[in-house]
């Protein structure tokens, strides 16, 4: 007989996966391995989500760790920002290039025609190992050879079908500047080298377990993954609604009833991109739950009258109990 776990026991369990239920003694590059990578929207934010899961972390190792090179910030699950260590992005990227090249072929059906891909992207890689460059930079210097091009289009079929990272000083604490994209390996210096999706998933589960298929289908943004589910040794659950739960056998699963403290979250979280659930707006108080927020396993995302965002808080409570003291702006309160 399939075990069943309440809705509540599955909020404990992906509170303790994400390292909000108890703050962890570990280094920051490991945290962000474990989570398998940070929602990067925001340069900043991982800054925050970090703060709030491990016991001692200041910005500086974080600012570190990029402009060290050990973790990058690259467009990859869903084709956002994400910060991952440099090791997952070698093995990572080739996966999610048929995703990237297909949402460019939805959202920039012209702009390009007759404009030979193969010649274009050699043309790139050319200017990019020149030394890093923005956008608009590639687009103008593209439009010098493809002249009847639109030259931000040119740009945009770069960025989907090249392996790029964007440079420091974006995401470094402190300081700020325009996105700047150079080649993945020749920023790490290290050639792509694809994992088995079979380790995105397991790897997936080991930080948002237990999940249904399509939990990792909208975390991912890839699709046809549950003959991949199918073929590793995971256990199997049911939810309250009669949904098939999969999770790493070993992997932790608190007792429902064990306290989650209140926890600041940045808004743009990963956590909060993991579910297909698309929680409504409360008619009663006025504030609106984030369509990306998961009402049952996590916090709905609150916004209010007055415009200010409150953050995003992984255990329900609506204010943080303790914010950074480095100065990252959340948990406002009206």
């Amino acid at each position: 007989m399939t075990d069943v776990l309440s809705q509540r026991a599955l909020n404990r369990a992906t509170l303790a996966r994400q390292n909000l239920l108890e703050r962890a003694p570990a280094p920051a590059i490991d945290m962000i391995e474990h989570l398998g990578g940070m929602q990067s929207q925001a340069p900043l934010a991982p800054y925050v989500g970090l703060w709030t899961r491990l016991q001692d972390f200041a910005p500086d190792e974080l600012s570190a760790l990029t402009e060290e090179r050990q973790v990058v910030r690259l467009s990859l699950m869903r084709n956002t920002e994400h910060l991952v260590s440099a090791r997952d992005c070698l093995g990572w990227r080739p996966l999610f290039y048929p995703l990237h090249a297909a949402e460019f072929q939805a959202h920039y059906r012209s702009g390009t025609e007759g404009v030979d891909r193969d010649a274009l992207v050699r043309q790139a890689k050319q200017l990019l190992e020149e030394q890093p460059r923005t956008r608009g930079e590639l687009a103008k210097l593209l439009a010098e050879r493809w002249p009847e091009a639109d030259p931000g289009v040119l740009a945009y079929a770069v960025t989907h079908h090249v392996a790029l990272c964007q440079v420091p000083p974006r995401g470094i604490w402190g300081k700020n500047g325009p996105a700047v994209w150079a080649l993945v390996e020749s920023w790490l210096n290290a050639p792509l080298r694809p994992v088995p999706v079979e380790a995105l998933v397991v790897r997936y589960l080991g930080a948002f377990g237990p999940a249904t298929v399509a939990d990792i289908q909208v975390w991912s943004g890839l699709t046809r993954l549950r003959e991949v589910v199918e073929r590793l040794p995971l256990r199997t659950f049911r939810g309250e609604a009669g949904q098939a739960l999969h999770d790493l056998p070993d992997a932790p699963r608190p007792a429902e009833d064990i306290p989650a403290p209140p926890r600041s979250c940045p808004n743009t979280t990963t956590c909060c991109c993991r579910t297909k659930t698309a929680p409504e707006c409360s008619p009663t108080t006025g504030l609106c739950r984030s369509r990306r927020a998961t009402a049952q396993r996590l916090a709905p995302s609150w916004s209010t009258a007055c415009g200010k965002a409150p953050g995003r808080f992984a255990t329900g409570h609506y204010a943080s109990s303790r914010l950074p003291t480095f100065g990252a702006r959340t948990g406002t309160r009206c």
